[in-house]
């Protein structure tokens, strides 16, 4: 609702925003002419720039608060659209079958440029699907989980280089080396929680880029290791076009195949378990769920998930280096998990998506690209908080059945 008051406020915050910008805005000095210039319609556009984005945000605030106030009161409650539509068949199985033919197409239609990109959008949609299992639905706040991504890759590297194994045998290694990392990890980290495990899971995750940096007789240092071979099948080769659509129908099956343990995980025994940890810790204790078995249960599948997204990385570049497995991966990865929506499968799949194929698009816009980035990503933050495909909470009803006696 517009209002006097909402105005006003507008009005002062553009008032200001163009007194805090008028030595840059409008004031330029030409060092060749010796002369002061005047740009008094840059001042304009700020003032109406910032008051229409003020106005604006207030508008969006006061509909944020209505909305949640509704809600509250229990007058209604709404459903969201995605899940409308994937309970409703007319739309479900169409929307499905579209969206195969696509996937199935793709590599033939577009360019190798784009299937690249697909590419490697579908390792971080396994990666983020690897955390939500540790973020989304345990609650553990995991800042180091590009270290297993690394052991995955490293261990595609490293076997092929001294043992010669190849891209399928070293697939399930690679998994399984992540998961006895994520259980080292696990078993330091059990009474934490909170910021105390995040400071102590990003302390892991440096730890192991700066091995792998500077142990240069076990990883080859920061010089990397090159001609990591791509996938093969059956022993016949193939050309870089070639190979580059088979790396893509892999990750698809992958992903199917990621998606649907998940799936099965999150509705499972201890997929519950992981839920009752992230709600009430102490409660899921007191209910006799086994709190150690759970939280090391959970930091290990999500690791054999990173570590099979390592290996396929691996494969995809033929060269891995520790400057590919920093920080900014494991918050790019968390991104994912928190904007698509934590605890949604579905969600983490677009988040992934958005975050990784949208910066690519936008290369033209140069450096603006970032910056329309993160305008996103916190109106995001601020207006939908629970992630673009927020998981919808089961709830169970139990009807009173009347007895007929005969």
């Amino acid at each position: 609702m517009v209002t006097t008051e909402g105005i006003k406020r507008s009005f002062l915050i553009s008032l200001w925003f163009m007194f805090l910008t008028f030595p840059i805005m409008v004031i330029r000095v030409n060092t060749i002419e010796n002369v002061i210039e005047w740009r008094w319609k840059n001042m304009m556009i700020v003032g109406i720039g910032s008051f229409f984005l003020s106005f604006v945000w207030r508008w969006l605030i006061g509909r944020k608060e209505a909305g949640r106030k509704k809600s509250e009161s229990g007058d209604s409650i709404e459903v969201p659209p995605g899940q409308r539509i994937m309970e409703d068949r007319r739309f479900y199985v169409p929307g499905l079958i579209m969206l195969s033919i696509f996937v199935a197409v793709f590599p033939f239609v577009f360019s190798a440029y784009q299937v690249n990109i697909m590419t490697t959008a579908l390792i971080y949609v396994m990666l983020g699907l690897g955390l939500n299992i540790v973020v989304g639905l345990a609650g553990l706040l995991d800042l180091g989980y590009v270290a297993f991504y690394a052991v995955g890759a490293y261990s595609y590297g490293l076997l092929n280089y001294h043992c010669g194994l190849g891209f399928w045998a070293v697939l399930p290694i690679g998994a399984g080396l992540a998961a006895i990392a994520g259980i080292l990890l696990g078993f330091p980290v059990l009474r934490l929680r909170g910021d105390y495990l995040a400071i102590v899971t990003l302390g892991f995750g440096e730890i192991i880029r700066l091995i792998l940096e500077n142990y240069n007789e076990f990883s080859f240092g920061p010089s990397g290791i090159a001609n990591i071979p791509r996938p093969g099948f059956f022993g016949l080769e193939m050309s870089l076009s070639t190979a580059t659509v088979y790396l893509y129908f892999i990750l698809i099956a992958l992903t199917l195949f990621t998606v649907f343990v998940v799936n099965r995980l999150q509705n499972s025994r201890i997929g519950r378990a992981w839920i009752a940890l992230r709600e009430d810790e102490i409660a899921c204790q007191a209910m006799g769920i086994d709190k150690t078995k759970t939280k090391l249960t959970a930091f290990a599948l999500g690791a054999t998930w990173a570590g099979m997204g390592g290996v396929l990385f691996a494969a995809k570049t033929t060269f891995i280096n520790p400057a590919s497995f920093t920080f900014l991966e494991s918050a790019m990865i968390l991104s994912i998990v928190v904007l698509g929506g934590m605890g949604s499968i579905m969600g983490v799949i677009v988040g992934a998506l958005v975050l990784i194929l949208l910066p690519e698009y936008l290369r033209g816009l140069g450096e603006y690209r970032m910056l329309m980035f993160g305008i996103t990503l916190v109106l995001m933050m601020v207006f939908r908080p629970q992630g673009l495909i927020a998981r919808v909470r089961r709830t169970y009803k139990f009807e009173e059945t009347v007895r007929q006696d005969r």
